[in-house]
């Protein structure tokens, strides 16, 4: 008897198993429409439970960006204080980056990237997956900054703005580990993420107009 109440603990809760049905989907085709009937059918529910706890395809599309963004970037690490702010924020950055993986991996997560969102004429589908993943992974690096701005190790800024800098740098650098390069090249990417956090620890804040000094 203990046995099998062992065994019903460990199963995924139906929440759970949609979830790892939905985000299975997308990383099979990211361009996939997670319709109810598909999604359900997939995670071996009924469509009322799936409504009851994702009314709308968006709140689910959501919380599958955000579940799959929160594996690549692990919160824990931009609140370990006893880091220095600087090296936890290089550390983030370096674990999205990783990801991405180099070389031929890179190169297909690039291919099936380009293949979904530019090769191909965009349906709405594609174009809510694509958003909510960009979303979700702006989120993040936001919560990075305010970790850090709380502490008061960040000068305080507009952290939606400095996360979308850091993003645009993130993703040139995964672009880049997609091409030919070799091993000075990869040793650079430390360097360029280290002189892009040091830009946001450095830069002044602007004074807002019609303020005195």
């Amino acid at each position: 008897m203990s046995d099998n109440t062992e065994n019903r603990e460990s199963e995924p809760s139906t929440r759970d198993r949609i979830l790892i049905a939905a985000a299975t989907m997308v990383s099979e085709d990211p361009g996939t429409r997670l319709s109810v009937r598909a999604v359900a059918a997939r995670a071996g529910v009924s469509t009322g439970s799936l409504r009851h706890f994702f009314p709308t395809q968006r709140a689910l599309m959501d919380e599958v960006a955000a579940g799959i963004t929160g594996l690549v970037a692990n919160k824990n690490v931009i609140e370990d204080s006893t880091v220095p702010a600087d090296e936890r924020l290089l550390a983030c950055m370096q674990q999205v980056l990783s990801a991405t993986g180099t070389g031929e991996q890179a190169r297909d997560t690039w291919r099936r990237t380009f293949g979904t969102y530019l090769d191909s004429e965009l349906n709405a589908d594609a174009i809510d997956t694509y958003l909510a993943f960009s979303a979700a992974g702006l989120r993040h690096i936001e919560h990075w900054l305010d970790v850090l701005e709380t502490e008061g190790a960040l000068p305080p800024g507009d952290n939606t703005q400095r996360a979308a800098y850091l993003n645009v740098v993130l993703d040139g650098l995964s672009v880049a580990r997609a091409l030919p390069t070799d091993a000075a090249r990869l040793r650079s990417e430390t360097e360029v993420l280290q002189h892009a956090i040091a830009m946001l620890f450095h830069t002044a804040v602007p004074v807002p107009k019609g303020d005195s000094a």
